[in-house]
């Protein structure tokens, strides 16, 4: 399992590894020093979020692109054309095994009265295109992540979502940015940080479907954008303190993605004290969104959605168009 993951993850990294035994052992104690790591989901139930969560997502076509073949076919793209190629992999199902099986986290209403418990259900990494044994963890821009999470009933996460999902996953990763440059939101530095998160994993032994933390900025939902809709929120990229690199921003316009964000997928499907809700009726219920967001209720989320959505859809339809002519 773990020389799957890592040639998964970071094929390269695989190859050298392989080549050379005391390189790979070398780098394996560098990154030991910096992540942690919390004992195994695979013990741990992940009642109530069964597969049933995620049956909308089709099954990975037999002849689906891995990771760096997709990669390599962005190669030369506009911006436009690249994120509608990243929809169009999402949409025919050429998501990894491992990100079809969900995992809880809990919570708890706060207040004095009597206690709630409140149920998410997430996905265990960031949206992937590929394959277990290649995939790439792709940055995609926040109308992508939204249309392809509404497509499958899942939605993003709330920054307190995202510090929840820190606090109890399995591992922990070291943030490693990669220096600023006009190349943050190239395929190429998508493809290096996917080596180096796959590289600190197999360090750590991390399982495929163990709850990850800490290698990406999630992209989040926050009321902010209801009067910033022409931009992208992000939050996170925790260090071993449990404190964010990334404090909530939306300094981005609605195009932008670089290599360190990432889309984790929650579903629309919570449990409040064991029954199903939506997580849109939570976060419009004044007592139970404080579980789940620190700005308290996020009032008509799914319009909200649908307005996010709509720059993005809007701004590549003609490039969906052009590939579509070019399919065989």
């Amino acid at each position: 399992m773990l020389m799957g993951y890592l040639a998964g993850v970071c094929p390269a990294f695989f190859g050298n590894a392989m080549r050379n035994r005391n390189a790979r052992w070398i780098t394996a104690l560098a990154v030991l020093a910096t992540v942690g790591w919390h004992g195994a989901r695979a013990a741990t139930s992940r009642a109530p979020c069964d597969d049933s969560v995620t049956q909308r997502i089709p099954p990975r076509p037999a002849d689906a692109a891995g990771g760096r073949a997709f990669a390599d076919a962005l190669h030369g793209l506009s911006d436009d054309e690249r994120e509608a190629r990243i929809r169009r992999e999402l949409f025919t199902g050429n998501i990894p095994q491992f990100l079809r099986r969900f995992v809880p986290i809990r919570l708890e209403v706060p207040g004095n009265g009597k206690p709630v418990g409140v149920v998410l259900c997430a996905a265990p990494d960031y949206l992937a295109i590929g394959s277990d044994e290649d995939f790439l963890l792709m940055p995609m821009r926040l109308g992508t992540a939204l249309s392809v999470a509404a497509q499958y009933g899942f939605t993003l996460p709330t920054p307190r979502m995202v510090d929840a999902i820190y606090g109890q996953a399995d591992v922990h990763v070291a943030p490693q940015p990669l220096p600023a440059s006009s190349q943050m939101r190239s395929t190429a530095y998508s493809l290096q940080h996917n080596e180096l998160i796959g590289a600190q994993r197999a360090a750590l032994g991390a399982s495929l479907g163990d709850l990850i933390a800490g290698d990406k900025k999630d992209l989040v939902l926050t009321n902010r954008l209801r009067t910033r809709p022409d931009r992208v929120a992000i939050y996170g990229w925790h260090t071993a303190d449990g404190k964010p690199i990334q404090s909530l921003s939306t300094v981005h316009g609605w195009r932008y993605a670089d290599y360190s964000h990432g889309a984790r997928l929650i579903s629309n499907r919570v449990f409040i004290n064991g029954i199903p809700r939506s997580i849109f009726s939570v976060l419009q219920n004044e007592r139970l969104a404080r579980a789940v967001s620190s700005e308290g209720v996020i009032a008509d989320v799914q319009g909200l959605i649908e307005t996010l959505d709509a720059h993005a859809s809007a701004a590549i339809s003609a490039a969906l168009q052009q590939l579509r002519s070019d399919l065989p």
